[in-house]
């Protein structure tokens, strides 16, 4: 009945509080009475407190959105906490050497693999030097090597496994001609080998992918996340009055509406030295600094509200991915309230699993891939999740460092998957995942003007964790 009260809410885009909820469960007949209440409501409203729902039996039918509660909400306790092994901070091992290199990709393939092998239309696999021995229908998996087209508009892929590298040809009549391919990404293919033994014809191409069937089920929580990134403290076209609309606008409702959580995914401050002329556009010039504004500006933040915060390719962290978090010499001023994670990280926040990251690989997929761009990064979120990595392609702009373990690789199918970096805003529904790009408190630059890059700022996208509601809140107006 829990569920069926709050989606009957959700319809609406009204939010009950935690005592709210308890009063409308009590009743003897629920969903009469919560489909009678949402019907007096006003159309501005937005969050039903106790005192609403006792103002509604009394007789006042009209709930007003700026009532607030005579007496405090007794709220839980948060429940957030960094799922272990998603957090290279402390665990980097890698020097760089060529074994740290091989290990880190025989990682990654065997854990893309696995998933290849778990899809019900998939099944085991062979190895390429077995397939091509074989002169009948079979499937293989392995890494893209190099993809090239051939002058007959074919399209040619080298394909890598433990036990040797073969050429995939798929046709240009073939469906497998519409994938979107790209380098070091792991796939599955069916097929069988041609008479000339080193070329193996695709039928059809399979990826990692996230489960068909999966759906955003909804849970009694009734707290909701909210998303900051590229806050870039530091610059000159940083946004102080959207930033302090904001600010003002968390202390007003966040409590009421159990807002509880806020995960900052990287470019906190605008660092130093990051592009050419960078200098000319910095209010602050010290790194230090820097950190040190940014954290008077978390303080500002209620300190019910429990904050994740990341680093970027603009933080005083290494470049190369997975990043670890800020080190304590950067941060020793921020409140008690502040966890400090690396990039990317899983969040688990009442039951549900957010998948975090900067998003520095955006740039590697819109220059590989010609069907996406920057104005839609949604799309290219949608990529990765499919090929479930983050950055597949090595020797791009993206840094890589060859860990033990591949961090990017996205074991675990996320409830919400937020990245920033393109400082753009946008959310997307896929198979069950919240995308969601999570703007930019810093209005367009001279080095973003010159190359045609025009951001959307000052939009805090807010996830309700109980109904998946996402909300895009604008402190532009």
């Amino acid at each position: 009945m829990r569920s069926e009260v709050l989606n009957a809410a959700a319809k609406r885009n009204l939010f009950f509080s935690p005592d709210a909820l308890e009063m409308v469960l009590s009743n003897s007949n629920p969903m009469t009475f919560t489909n009678t209440l949402l019907a007096t409501l006003s159309e501005s409203s937005m969050f039903i407190g106790k005192k609403d729902i006792m103002d509604f039996i009394a007789g006042d039918s009209t709930i007003s959105p700026e009532r607030k509660p005579i007496a405090p909400k007794n709220k839980r306790h948060s429940d957030i906490s960094i799922v272990a092994g998603t957090d290279v901070t402390g665990d980097s091992t890698c020097e760089g050497k060529i074994n740290d290199f091989a290990g880190y990709f025989k990682n990654r393939f065997f854990a893309l693999k696995k998933m290849i092998e778990k899809r019900r239309d998939f099944g085991a696999s062979v190895s390429i030097s077995k397939a091509l021995t074989l002169g009948r229908e079979t499937q293989i998996i392995g890494i893209i090597y190099e993809k090239k087209e051939t002058k007959n508009g074919h399209m040619t892929i080298s394909l890598e496994d433990e036990s040797g590298i073969c050429t995939v040809l798929v046709s240009k009549d073939s469906p497998c001609s519409k994938e979107m391919f790209v380098n070091d990404e792991v796939i599955g293919v069916s097929g069988k080998p041609s008479s000339r033994g080193d070329l193996f014809i695709a039928d059809k191409i399979f990826r990692p992918d996230v489960p068909m069937n999966r759906s955003w089920v909804p849970s009694d929580s009734v707290s909701s996340v909210a998303f900051l990134s590229d806050i870039h403290v530091g610059s000159s076209t940083f946004l102080d009055k959207e930033w302090d609309r904001m600010i003002d606008w968390l202390k007003k409702k966040s409590y009421d509406m159990d807002l509880d959580y806020l995960v900052l995914p990287g470019d906190v401050v605008d660092g130093i030295g990051i592009f050419p002329g960078q200098e000319d556009e910095l209010s602050i010039k010290d790194i230090y600094d820097q950190y040190e504004k940014l954290g008077e500006y978390v303080k500002e933040i209620p300190d019910h509200i429990k904050i994740v915060m990341q680093p970027g390719n603009h933080d005083a962290v290494r470049l190369a991915e997975p990043q670890p978090a800020l080190n304590e010499i950067f941060t020793k001023g921020f409140d008690s309230n502040v966890i400090l994670a690396g990039n990317p990280v899983n969040i688990e926040i009442e039951g549900r699993t957010i998948l975090s990251y900067h998003g520095k690989s955006i740039d590697d997929w819109v220059a590989s891939v010609q069907q996406l761009n920057y104005d839609d990064p949604i799309s290219v979120m949608r990529e990765m999740l499919t090929r479930r990595h983050l950055s597949p392609m090595y020797g791009g702009k993206t840094a890589m460092a060859p860990e033990k373990k591949d961090y990017l690789v996205v074991e675990k199918v996320p409830d919400i998957f937020v990245s920033g970096h393109v400082h753009g805003a946008g959310k997307m529904d896929y198979r069950g995942i919240k995308i969601i790009n999570a703007s930019a408190w810093q209005d367009q630059t001279e080095y973003q003007r010159a190359h045609n890059f025009n951001p959307n700022p000052a939009i805090m996208p807010v996830v309700h964790l109980g109904t998946g509601i996402t909300r895009m809140m604008d402190f532009t107006k």
